[in-house]
């Protein structure tokens, strides 16, 4: 008995091991099976070849060729250009972002390392700005030779079935097939469509295939030819440009050389050739003011009258110089931007003898003309004969009131000029060391004049007053007022070119907006019935509006060449005969009953 115990036990542990085996041979063939139908990424490698250099440069083309990214770079350009509209740029005044970097210590630094102080020739700007234009060239060179391919390219063939375009008509005529063609290529030749004749032997039907707005493209391209053109304008004007500009007294001149200059900036391409041979003398400077009501001491107008002369000309010609209205002399034009007075001083030495005459421009400081300047002295010996310098430094108001309790001037008007001024003696740096600005005073290497308790010397001054100095030191006279005006003078290229280019750019912009690109096709063949069938389709590249109305112009006006066939015949009349008489007996009912619903149906 326990022999046969232990065969059934060996027996059924063999059965299941047979049936485990069994059990996981299926199993793997349903993994692997399932493995198969899965759409789960393998865990083995894609042999995807790698682009190489040449294809990489391809793909980077393709990219940078894309309407896409040239939108994106002329977004990037559009914002660019902001910064250098609110932040001060230092080619257009140097002052401006001096002082901004003496109000903003903590922006400046920053404004220097992104080159916000100079956004328009800066690094990142050019970048934008020659992706941009070569992003431009590579769209427009492939779909001018494109565009070029279909002006030379007949008009397409006609479809086979006319009836599915979206503007389709048809009628019946007893005009020939080959007269209908003829009217219908000369009609739409007189409106200007190309066209071209074809004839379908295996069905015999002849049709005539047109085409028309190819302006439309034109259009397009002409707007991005046009935008290349203004880059290249830009780029010019900033590569050749130069801008200076000079602050001149009342009866002085001015040359147009760069010596003459008080400052001056030019592109990287420009030289002094290019300059302009011109001079001018300011003759007359004239300010009228609002002399009441809410605007008073605004400005009316500012008129500069001068007397110029170009090349070698020798008689000088009279001119006027306004705000907006500049006067131009070959490719440079000569602005007025500023103005304000010069106090005429004149300084005698410790000796008595003049070290100094002449006038000295004063800056403005407010709309009051309330101005600051300095008077510089080099050639000057004290009482004892020994060398020295001597600088003045203070305001100027055109009127001055006492009562006012302010030193500030009350009008822009030269009514009660008055002067008040601080003096110094020692060097003024101007013989050797770094530049200086000629309407600043160093006081760092000078000494103040004193009073006699030790206090500043300084004094008021009105015309005709004298500044006597301590311990016999000399004198300065406050002799009159003359006026200034500051001029700048642009030298630009490219200006005609990038007037062109807009508006080529506008007339192409249009032309692409509202000229629509679109396609007519007549077929003409015999019917069953003897006749002629016309047929008349359009397609245009974009919907409108104003195609079914085209189609049908064309199709009233080929009704003159082939008019509608009349349908009625003997047969076609006996036919309309019978079913107007079922119509009649239809509508008539045979129980009252019945009737509306009988003639309702």
């Amino acid at each position: 008995m326990s022999t046969t115990e232990t065969g059934k036990g060996v027996g059924g542990e063999t059965g299941t091991e047979g049936a485990g085996a069994a059990g996981e041979s299926e199993a793997a063939k349903e993994r692997e099976a399932a493995a198969q139908l899965s759409t789960a990424p393998s865990e083995e490698k894609l042999n995807v070849p790698s682009l190489g250099p040449l294809g990489w440069a391809r793909w980077f083309w393709r990219q940078l060729t894309s309407m896409r990214v040239a939108l994106i770079l002329l977004f990037l350009l559009s914002l660019g250009a902001i910064p250098g509209s609110v932040i001060p740029q230092t080619p257009v005044d140097a002052l401006k972002v001096e002082k901004f970097r003496e109000d903003h210590t903590t922006l400046a630094p920053l404004y220097d390392k992104l080159q916000l102080f100079d956004v328009y020739t800066s690094v990142w700007f050019s970048a934008i700005y020659i992706l941009l234009f070569v992003s431009l060239i590579g769209c427009i060179v492939p779909r001018t030779w494109q565009f070029v391919g279909q002006l030379r390219s007949r008009p397409p063939r006609a479809p086979r079935r006319l009836d599915r375009m979206p503007v389709y008509t048809t009628w019946r005529t007893e005009a020939a097939p080959d007269q209908v063609l003829g009217a219908a290529r000369s009609l739409l030749r007189r409106r200007r469509f190309r066209t071209h004749q074809e004839l379908d032997d295996a069905s015999s039907k002849g049709a005539v295939a047109s085409e028309k707005g190819y302006l439309r493209e034109a259009g397009n391209l002409a707007f991005h030819i046009a935008l290349i053109v203004l880059l290249l304008a830009f780029a010019s004007g900033q590569l050749f440009k130069s801008e200076g500009r000079k602050l001149i007294v009342q009866g002085d001149s001015f040359s147009n050389v760069l010596t003459q200059y008080d400052d001056f900036q030019s592109g990287s391409l420009f030289t002094s050739d290019m300059l302009d041979p011109f001079s001018f003398r300011l003759k007359d400077f004239h300010a009228t003011y609002e002399t009441s009501g809410p605007n008073k001491g605004t400005a009316r107008d500012y008129r500069a009258d001068i007397s110029y002369t170009k090349g070698g000309e020798s008689k000088g010609t009279e001119s006027t110089i306004k705000v907006n209205h500049p006067l131009q002399v070959g490719s440079s034009k000569v602005y007025l931007i500023a103005n304000g007075y010069a106090p005429v001083v004149s300084v005698k030495d410790g000796k008595g003898n003049l070290a100094y005459r002449g006038p000295v421009p004063f800056l403005q400081q407010d709309n009051n003309q309330t101005s600051s300047g300095v008077v510089k002295v080099p050639d000057y010996v004290d009482a004892k004969g020994r060398k020295d310098q001597l600088g003045f430094q203070g305001f100027f108001v055109p009127d001055f009131q006492p009562g006012s309790g302010t030193m500030f001037s009350q009008s822009p008007l030269l009514k009660n000029p008055a002067m008040f001024l601080t003096a110094y003696h020692g060097n003024l740096g101007v013989d050797g060391g770094p530049a200086q600005n000629v309407y600043q005073l160093d006081t760092d290497n000078m000494e103040k004049f004193k009073e006699k308790d030790g206090s500043p010397f300084a004094k008021k001054l009105t015309p005709g007053d004298t500044m006597t100095l301590p311990n016999g030191a000399g004198s300065l006279e406050f002799e009159g007022v003359k006026e200034w005006a500051n001029f700048q003078v642009s030298h630009q290229v490219g200006n005609g070119w990038a007037l062109g280019g807009a508006l080529a750019a506008i007339a192409g912009l249009a032309g692409s907006l509202f000229i629509q690109r679109r396609r007519v096709w007549v077929r003409a063949y015999a019917g069953d019935d003897g006749r002629t069938v016309v047929e008349m389709a359009a397609l245009g590249r974009s919907e409108s509006a104003r195609l079914p109305d085209e189609l049908a112009s064309l199709a009233t006006d080929m009704q003159d060449a082939a008019p509608v066939a009349s349908e009625t015949t003997a047969d076609d009349a006996s036919a309309a005969d019978d079913s107007a008489a079922q119509a009649d007996a239809s509508t008539t009912p045979a129980d009252p009953a019945q009737a509306p619903e009988g003639a309702g149906k």
